[in-house]
């Protein structure tokens, strides 16, 4: 019986009371599907495997049953059809026919933990995949992630999409399941919060009148945030499908006029939905106050943040920039690019880079970055060592992957002596080996076969080899360089050298080593151009480094003081002081959240302390904190106060380069207790109302505050990608994503506290201070704990930073130094792609054509430059969005990809 009504307005304007429609209500069928959790990959993939079989039955074998969302991600097709292949024309019958949602995300990833080109390749992959499957869902999918960038508007909307879907993070200022959703550009996705979750309409009971009543306490509940039409997601983590919904909408809607529903689409959903008088939110999702955040995920397992930092760099700042630069189009390695892509993409799945995990799933992670940093490490190395060979003049080779010209150190070997003009400074020697050896021809013969590399040491490579006879001796003179040279062929060497002493068995050989002394050299480079290479020279530094231990210590270049307090354990950076506090408490948290004991014991200062210079300048200064602390055991679980005690010796290795404005800083120690974490303090100097954080393609301002609500306190740690700025201090880390701007202390501003270590020893706990409720299994996590791990923490302090993304380049991605012998067709400096105005976050090749994607991180827009470079620019679907001319106006917080063609000016191919 239809009991709704409304008032509406006849001809001559009286009101009368008519009927309203019935409600639209909307079950979407899907599974939420994580690839690795709880349980390793290949246990869920069984359940998997399992649950597609059932489908593809069932929606075969069912008209009734006409829909269902494959959960955003191909990573779920192609982990099924690697073990049923025989099935991929029956998914690709559903997928075209609009039965199957696929895609558009190769994986669901966590947003800020990978990098923003993670996020892109990650869409790309998917999209791909899904075209040979009829397409992609076209709606940006992010039901499970913690929390969502400022960027991904944009990005959805550089990729074609109109929508969003989301659950966690959505402000208490949203106040309906649809806003719309601004990136820092001002473009925007129509975007649905998904009320209760992506299971709100999980386990329909199977009973009509049950679930009329479900529905019915739905919109009750939930009246003032529901449009016209109701949304249910019929599914949950790994949920298998209910085969009797045909029927049980049909007698639903047979039973009762105030609801038609419907077995629906996302899409289906979204395309009826209203788009008009919405809600504005901008920028980044991080509320706690509808959804649980479980920012606690930033800080556990650090070992996996640190990998994953690593691996980022390894293959965005060294692999493919340096391929695309100094390699020809056609030997571009995209097989192994896609290779290392594939690990990183899978890594990205929140479950997985967060390491809410058990341990076989970490292990699993770890391995997939070891396998692609090294794959980059790898190609990074022969794209230099094309370089090298393509130089016209022999010596070192400086090689810049970043856009701009700058200086930077480097480590050399020279040969001879050195110079003390105070342009470098002396890292190590090697004197002349013993010069000469003799042997008779069976211990020669073994000899050779050992030698299976010209490599005898760090510095010491076999040059070129000599072979005389003189009566009954053969003599052998080794001359020894600083260096590997191309084209030397030990085993021709061995070969000759062999049937010469099978020839002459009672001969004795004669070994002399011709080795001039060789130095390893600390020197800071002349400028080199952006994206580009110069033969290096080194450059008397107008700051030079240096160090006084006469009283305190002290490290200075001119730009930057460094002293220490032995006392603290900390450091004094231009007269201010407690910098790198070190403070450890209690953690009776779990893989998702901190939680401190009922009872905290903090640890904020060393039982004992020294100090020593180690570096003395002109290019690099430095000197060694060892601290001696005292740390608690373990939480106890009946009383929750921290007992037992550990020694624990806390090293930190502070250095000053020559003409630098930043300190470098390396924390390290072994980590020998339990249910605690580690933080290291910062003064901010200057009070702070807030701070500023790298995030993808640009940065977030955050007050110090952050929303929660009873179930999960708003803690207001926040996750950064490669700096922060608070106050007067810019922090650059590696792998350090957590931080927290503190209360004033002492009077002298705030404190930055970037977490070290958080060791927990559970995947989830009940009961906890900061979060009540469970977020996951309550799994004993052992590797969470880190007992034993070797903690190293890398950072970088510099006051009153301009230009933070420089610092970053600096700090994170060096200057590359390679030898060359010479003889190619190269000069001595070049460019290979100018590109100025913006900051880039990639360069490959796509189609025998150089990929550049950029973005403006700042309020105004800028010219992106581009060295008279013609091309056109692409959306991130590759579509072609209009021509370039030599350069592009890039809109304040805008991202471009931009595809060049072939500079007629450059000499051959980079071959």
């Amino acid at each position: 019986m239809r009991t709704a009504i409304r008032v509406a307005a006849d001809q001559g304007g009286t009101p009368t009371l008519a009927p309203m429609p019935p409600r639209r209500v909307h079950v979407v069928p899907h599974t939420h599907w994580d690839r690795e959790w709880y349980e390793p990959f290949q246990t869920f993939r069984l359940r998997l495997v399992e649950l597609l079989d059932g489908l593809l039955d069932l929606m075969e074998a069912d008209p009734t049953y006409e829909r269902f969302l494959l959960d955003g991600q191909m990573a779920v097709v192609d982990d099924y059809l690697e073990i049923r292949p025989e099935h991929e024309a029956r998914l690709r019958r559903l997928a075209a026919s609009g039965r199957l949602e696929v895609g558009p995300w190769y994986i669901l990833m966590d947003e800020f933990l990978v990098s923003g080109e993670t996020i892109v390749r990650d869409l790309q992959r998917g999209l791909e995949r899904a075209a040979a499957f009829g397409g992609a869902m076209q709606v940006g999918y992010l039901p499970d992630m913690f929390g969502h960038v400022a960027q991904m508007p944009q990005l959805l909307a550089l990729a074609g999409f109109e929508h969003a879907v989301v659950w966690r993070g959505v402000p208490s200022a949203i106040t309906a399941t649809a806003f719309r959703w601004r990136a820092p550009d001002g473009s925007e996705v129509r975007t649905e919060y998904l009320l209760d979750g992506y299971g709100n309409g999980a386990t329909l009971p199977d009973d009509a009148k049950a679930l009329v009543a479900r529905v019915d306490e739905h919109v009750a509940a939930n009246a003032s945030y529901l449009g016209d039409d109701v949304l249910l997601m019929n599914g949950s983590d790994h949920q298998t499908p209910q085969p009797f919904l045909g029927r049980l909408l049909a007698e639903a809607n047979d039973l009762q006029d105030d609801y038609r529903f419907e077995l629906s689409s996302l899409s289906s959903y979204l395309d009826g939905a209203p788009r008009e008088d919405l809600a504005v939110w901008e920028g980044e999702l991080r509320s706690g106050f509808r959804a649980n955040m479980l920012m606690g995920v930033a800080s556990n397992r650090v070992d996996v943040k640190r990998a994953a930092a690593r691996t980022d760099h390894a293959l965005e700042r060294r692999a493919e920039p340096l391929s695309a630069l100094f390699l020809a189009p056609e030997a571009w390695p995209r097989a192994f690019l896609d290779a290392a892509w594939l690990g990183v993409i899978r890594n990205a799945a929140h479950d997985s880079i967060c390491a809410c995990s058990v341990d076989q799933v970490v292990d699993a992670v770890l391995g997939r970055f070891d396998e692609a940093r090294a794959i980059a490490d790898g190609l990074a190395e022969r794209a230099l060592d094309q370089l090298a060979r393509s130089m016209r003049e022999g010596g070192y080779v400086v090689a810049n992957a970043a856009a701009h010209p700058r200086s930077g150190v480097v480590e050399v070997v020279l040969v001879g002596e050195v110079a003390d003009d105070g342009t470098v400074q002396v890292l190590g020697e090697h004197l002349a080996l013993p010069g000469e050896f003799t042997f008779d021809s069976t211990t020669a013969k073994t000899l050779l076969s050992l030698i299976q590399s010209p490599r005898l040491s760090d510095d010491a490579w076999i040059d070129e080899v000599d072979v005389d006879e003189m009566g009954d001796e053969i003599l052998l003179t080794v001359h020894v360089g600083p260096f590997e040279r191309p084209g030397l062929r030990l085993d021709e060497l061995r070969t000759a050298l062999a049937a010469k002493l099978t020839e002459r068995p009672d001969a004795r050989v004669q070994v002399r080593l011709d080795q001039p002394r060789i130095r390893r050299v600390l020197a800071r480079s002349v400028e080199v151009p952006g994206f580009g290479w110069r033969r290096f020279e080194p450059a008397t530094p107008s700051h030079p480094a240096s160090a006084d231990d006469a009283g305190a210590i002290t490290l200075t270049n001119g730009l930057v003081t460094v002293g220490v307090e032995l006392a603290t354990g900390t450091f004094v950076v231009d007269g201010h002081g407690g910098f790198g506090r070190l403070v450890d408490g209690g953690d009776l948290g779990d893989s998702y959240n901190y939680s401190p004991p009922s009872t905290d014991t903090l640890v904020e200062a060393p039982t004992a302390c020294a100090a020593e210079v180690t570096e003395r300048g002109p290019v690099r200064a430095t000197c060694v904190l060892t601290a001696t602390y005292r740390w608690p055991d373990h939480v106890d679980g009946a009383t929750h106060e921290r007992v037992g005690s550990h020694e624990v010796v806390v090293t930190t290795e502070l250095s000053v380069l020559a003409d630098d404005p930043a300190v470098r800083v390396r924390t390290t120690f072994s980590n020998p207790a339990r249910d605690h974490r580690v933080r290291v303090h910062l003064p901010t100097i200057d009070p702070a109302a807030g701070s500023i954080a790298e995030c993808a393609f640009g940065t977030v301002r955050r007050g110090l505050t952050a929303e929660g609500r009873p179930n999960e306190f708003g803690l207001p740690t926040f996750p950064s990608r490669r700096f922060v700025q608070t106050g007067r201090v810019t922090v650059v880390h590696e792998g350090l994503h957590e931080y927290e701007v503190t209360d004033v202390r002492d009077g002298r501003g705030h404190e930055l506290a970037l977490t070290v270590l958080r060791a927990t020893g559970m995947l989830s706990r009940l009961g906890m201070t900061l979060r009540p409720m469970p977020a996951g299994p309550l799994t004993p996590v052992e590797g969470l704990q880190l007992v034993g791990a070797q903690i190293d923490a890398r950072y970088a302090v510099a006051l009153d930073v301009a230009d933070p993304w420089r610092l970053c380049d600096a700090v994170l991605a060096p200057l590359e130094v390679v030898p060359s012998a010479g003889g190619g067709w190269r000069e001595p400096s070049g460019t290979a792609l100018s590109v100025r105005g913006a900051e880039v976050s990639s360069v490959q090749v796509v189609d025998g054509l150089i990929e550049l994607r950029v973005f403006n991180p700042g309020d105004a827009p800028v010219t992106v430059e581009l060295g008279g470079r013609r091309g056109v620019e692409v959306d991130l679907a590759g579509r072609a969005l209009g021509p370039l001319d030599g350069e592009l106006e890039l809109r304040p917080h805008g991202i471009a990809t931009l595809r060049l063609a072939e500079d007629a000016d450059v000499a051959p191919s980079n071959t």
